[in-house]
């Protein structure tokens, strides 16, 4: 509910800016290439921790934006981007708050609806490959050391999700905000005394703010 509030939020300044700034005459039938970047607050959600803490971070690619009509588009993007949490557990295995860093090559491919001439909605599927996942831990007196035991083969090294997002275009330049909502657990299953365990058992779950530049 955090994140939905937060992205909802969000979303009603992006929405205010469109009243209040006066159109541009961008051209929306056209072919652009560029570059994009920004920030993520990201988190893993579960219903398996006692508390949980969003990490900042950042995201950073290409993007192409292929017109099919003066309306509709699709947007492939190839990203960097960095996602995790910071969770604190309280169970047989692991008592204390573990630091989870995730790194990812993202594929994002999204199809674009222009509101305007420089307003936009867009949604989509995103498809990531994991290039690092690393965790610190502060827990003590558990079976399970985080910290120790867990290494960037530990990780599933593929995540699929779902994409909602704002944008506003001025001329070469864009900006606007994105939910990325994960599909799969981020962790993989384990076995410990007999019992199947998923360790981390969250899902990516990431609001970035972004900018964008059309080279061409």
């Amino acid at each position: 509910m955090k994140n939905v509030k937060i992205i909802m939020t969000l979303l009603y300044f992006l929405g205010l800016s469109q009243v209040t700034v006066a159109q541009n005459t961008n051209d929306t039938s056209k072919f652009k290439f560029g570059i994009k970047g920004g920030v993520n607050f990201s988190n893993l959600y579960t219903q398996n921790v006692e508390t949980n803490n969003v990490l900042i971070g950042f995201n950073a690619g290409i993007f192409a934006k292929l017109p099919i009509t003066e309306s509709l588009a699709i947007q492939p993007e190839l990203l960097y981007t960095t996602k995790g949490a910071k969770l604190t557990y309280n169970n047989y295995f692991v008592n204390g708050s573990a630091k989870f860093n995730l790194n990812y090559i993202e594929l994002p491919v999204l199809l674009v609806v222009n509101l305007t001439n420089n307003f936009n909605i867009h949604g989509g599927a995103y498809a990531a490959y994991l290039v690092d996942g690393k965790a610190t831990n502060d827990s003590q007196g558990t079976l399970f050391d985080i910290q120790n035991n867990l290494s960037n083969e530990d990780y599933s090294k593929f995540d699929t999700g779902l994409t909602l997002g704002l944008g506003y275009d001025v001329d070469q330049i864009g900006f606007g905000v994105r939910y990325n909502y994960g599909l799969q657990k981020v962790g993989k299953e384990r076995s410990f005394l007999g019992t199947n365990y998923t360790f981390p058992d969250g899902k990516n779950s990431v609001i970035n703010l972004y900018l964008s530049y059309s080279i061409l």
